[in-house]
């Protein structure tokens, strides 16, 4: 029997309502990889801290534009139910499916990680990858591209409205709205732009941003940084960035590699083996479901800023990026819960030995990310209590 010919994929309205759901989930997707490597380091306020925390703030503006765009046409955020487990094979969406990635400590392996999530597409051409969505930037300019196909489809759906707020604060978000004589198509790709933009400084075929963005360095540049230990500085005579010649562009000045502390990647059961063989084992839950519950309470105040009642959302995206030691707490906040909570739990010395029987599938991955010669910490592993995992 001769199987059926797949179909083509439709990139419609519904298809473009679809991806940005998918492009709210892969920015939520990245804040747990980025925040476990920021609250590893000893020092939370040198290099390596400000800039995997600018990185984070954008990565939160992104997901707020994405949701913006998807409550422009008609469709409804949804935040609170999000919950990728970690370590996982590629990202939500299909992007980066060759990836294998989890939670863990700062490091130069989990530095390679962060680069190839934010890899620009013209790099990625050089390495000749072409998986259908290698990259980020690949996924966004197929939305992109949609809005484009179906112009008209969305400025009735702009016109037409929907249930979900427009979320507005002064971090860069981007609002779309039908105004009469404006076109809400020009306000979409404007807010896709921002974030092809911040995250890989796509447009200019450089590692930084427009004069639209202040010039700044991508994300992409940004974790190169602290990877070859200088900051980024384009090459005299000028040399063409390639994978092979990237090294040339990072000859700054120096950028100091931090003191990390040793937190064990975390396996798919959330030290669920560890924890019960652990003689502190109420005093390590306690902390581990206390950052748990305030991700958590994160991502359900998220929900409620485009869901809730109006009036109160527009403060509510910069509170949870920001947090001000309140209820609920910002992705900020959470630097108090692990740093002074969860990293403070050593491993006992004991069980160590155990791992390979204990994550006999996972072991190889636990060993890469983590130095199991040196004492060994807990460390966050953001799970979602309200939902199950996808």
């Amino acid at each position: 029997m001769t199987a059926a010919p797949l179909q083509p994929v439709v990139r419609d309205l519904a298809w473009i309502k679809q991806a940005l759901q998918t492009a709210i989930e892969l920015e939520c997707s990245t804040l747990p990889l980025y925040l476990s490597a920021m609250f590893s380091l000893q020092v939370q306020n040198y290099n390596a801290y400000n800039r995997l925390r600018s990185v984070v703030m954008e990565e939160m503006v992104h997901m707020a534009i994405a949701a913006n765009l998807l409550a422009a046409i008609g469709g409804t955020p949804q935040i609170k139910s999000i919950n990728v487990r970690f370590p996982t094979q590629g990202l939500p969406g299909g992007a980066e499916p060759d990836l294998r990635v989890g939670l863990a400590r700062f490091s130069k392996e989990q530095l390679k990680n962060f680069m190839r999530i934010e890899t620009p597409e013209f790099l990625l051409r050089k390495m000749k990858r072409h998986e259908t969505y290698p990259t980020i930037s690949v996924f966004y300019k197929g939305i992109r591209q949609a809005i484009v196909d179906n112009a008209d489809a969305v400025r009735a759906a702009v016109k037409a409205g929907g249930s979900s707020n427009q979320v507005y604060d002064d971090i860069g978000l981007v609002q779309i709205a039908y105004v009469e004589g404006a076109d809400p198509v020009t306000a979409m790709l404007a807010g896709i732009d921002e974030i092809l933009e911040q995250g890989e400084g796509a447009s200019t075929k450089s590692l930084v941003t427009l004069k639209d963005f202040e010039l700044e360095e991508s994300h992409y540049a940004r974790f190169a940084e602290m990877h070859y230990g200088a900051t980024y500085n384009e090459p005299k005579p000028p040399v063409e960035l390639t994978p092979q010649t990237e090294h040339l562009f990072f000859q700054g000045q120096p950028v100091g590699w931090p003191v990390v502390i040793n937190t064990l990647a975390v396996p798919a059961d959330g030290y669920a083996k560890i924890i019960a063989l652990d003689p502190n084992v109420a005093a390590v839950t306690k902390d581990l479901t206390a950052i748990d519950s305030a991700y958590s309470a994160v991502l359900t105040a998220l929900d409620a800023a485009w869901n809730g009642p109006a009036a109160a959302s527009w403060k509510t995206v910069g509170l949870s990026v920001r947090g001000v030691g309140g209820n609920p707490p910002g992705m900020i906040d959470f630097r108090v819960l692990a740093r002074e909570n969860i990293t403070r739990h050593q491993i006992p010395a004991e069980i160590i030995p155990q791992l390979p029987s204990l994550y006999p599938t996972e072991f190889e991955f636990l060993k890469t990310y983590t130095d199991l010669d040196q004492p060994v910490f807990y460390g966050p592993r953001f799970i979602n209590a309200t939902t199950p995992a996808v």
